[in-house]
């Protein structure tokens, strides 16, 4: 099914807190899963696409625009398809689908660090070594497909990061470069399958010996690799497949559209989380022709992977989440640029357990600093949880020690949680 990208605005707004609430939502059903996959879905298994734009994605040229301030810039606010909130004429498509989304004007982060404010907003806490949202998704919910890893990071370079800090590194990310199909899937040509299981055969029973003079995490950990390496090789033709002509003709034929078809088919096969990054918003330079650029090749495909997720009906179960390290600065630079600023920008969140079509917090005129509602990558962490039912003020799941998910000292978005 084709969607209409027309705007569709909604009947009326309710006010809730600074939180611009949409009447209704278009919750329509019109393409199906195909009938093994929507058996699947009936079991209400909770999953996260995370939309990264690596970088820092600038907030007055997207979530939050300052159009005829002196720090504006030149582009205009176009409204959505909820009445009262508007967005960066950048992004037309997503506008239309704002009913499905809500925005957070309020961040401060309090670092304009590129790494310290990635793993603040990834591990809800701005030290220590803690594991990704990804990580305690991969762990603590269910997966549809065992043979496909919990945490797969789709992205066309760089940041090899270490997800999992304390957790078994079953639950770290799987990292696929684009769409090319994982390396090594295929058994080596003079093993035979025969061969190859009686090998498996063979580990096991070592590592059985082992486990009994060491720790059985370790043997478990070593173990979960090649159950999963194995597993995978089996789904080899999930990452072998061509991509449908029709989805590239609706998505765009570049990197990020690819990508991004590949996330939706691993979401659809049962992955838990799907991490798509699309890379360059570090706008230091000429940053109003980068945004022109980066927001039109991600804003038509992002819209129309949010309107399949909606058709497939998979947002009841998805959380859809938008987000950068920080964004950039609202004084340009001498370079037409905008520099790293963490202390007052925005992210949307869409799909499982948001209350959608609406603003938290706000910035001042200038958008310099945040004047209501602030919040960091803590209490969003906490949010993101809520939303997929894992309680944050539980404790991990760890043998003999006792650290709380999510950071004691704050609590979720509230005004977010459906």
């Amino acid at each position: 099914m084709k969607r209409n990208l027309g705007c569709n605005p909604l009947d009326h707004v309710l006010s809730r807190r600074n939180f611009i609430v949409g009447a209704g939502t278009a919750a329509g059903f019109g393409g199906l899963l195909p009938r093994t996959w929507a058996k699947d879905a009936e079991r209400n298994q909770k999953q996260i696409l995370q939309v990264y734009l690596q970088g820092g994605v600038s907030q007055l040229e997207s979530w939050d625009p300052k159009p005829g301030t002196e720090l504006g810039g030149p582009f205009r606010a176009i409204p959505t398809s909820v009445p009262g909130i508007h967005i960066s004429e950048l992004l037309p498509h997503t506008a239309k689908m704002m009913h499905l989304l809500s925005i957070v004007r309020s961040i401060n982060l309090k670092t304009d660090d590129h790494t310290q404010g990635r793993l603040f907003m990834e591990k809800g806490r701005n030290v220590g070594a803690y594991p990704y949202v990804g990580s305690v998704a991969a762990k603590y919910l269910d997966s549809r497909d065992p043979a496909l890893p919990g945490y797969i990071h789709i992205s066309t370079r760089g940041l090899n990061d270490d997800t999992t800090g304390f957790l078994e590194p079953q639950y770290g990310q799987f990292k696929l470069e684009g769409v090319k199909a994982p390396k090594n899937l295929d058994l080596p040509k003079d093993i035979s399958r025969k061969r190859y299981l009686a090998r498996t055969d063979f580990r096991a029973q070592l590592d059985q010996q082992f486990a009994s003079r060491r720790r059985k995490s370790f043997i478990d950990a070593l173990g979960s690799s090649f159950n999963q390496a194995s597993k995978l090789m089996e789904r080899k033709g999930l990452f072998e497949a061509q991509q449908d002509p029709k989805d590239l003709e609706r998505y765009g034929t570049h990197d990020f559209a690819r990508n991004c078809i590949l996330g939706r088919t691993l979401l659809e096969r049962g992955a838990t989380c799907v991490k798509v990054t699309h890379h360059g918003y570090d706008s230091h330079a000429e940053n109003f022709n980068f945004h022109l650029e980066q927001l039109g090749e991600f804003d038509k495909t992002f819209a129309t992977l949010l309107g399949d997720l909606e058709d497939r009906g998979m947002l009841e179960n998805t959380l859809v989440m938008i987000y950068s390290e920080f964004g950039r600065t609202p004084k340009i630079n001498h370079r037409y640029g905008r520099d790293h600023w963490g202390s007052a920008w925005s992210i949307a969140l869409g799909g499982c357990g948001i209350q959608t079509g609406g603003v938290v917090g706000k910035t001042n005129d200038k958008g310099t600093e945040v004047s209501d509602r602030e919040v960091h990558g803590g209490h969003l962490f906490q949010t993101y949880l809520k939303a997929i039912g894992i309680d944050p003020s539980q404790n991990h799941d760890i043998p003999g020690r006792v650290i709380p998910i999510g950071d004691p000292a704050v609590e979720p978005v509230q005004e977010l949680l459906a």
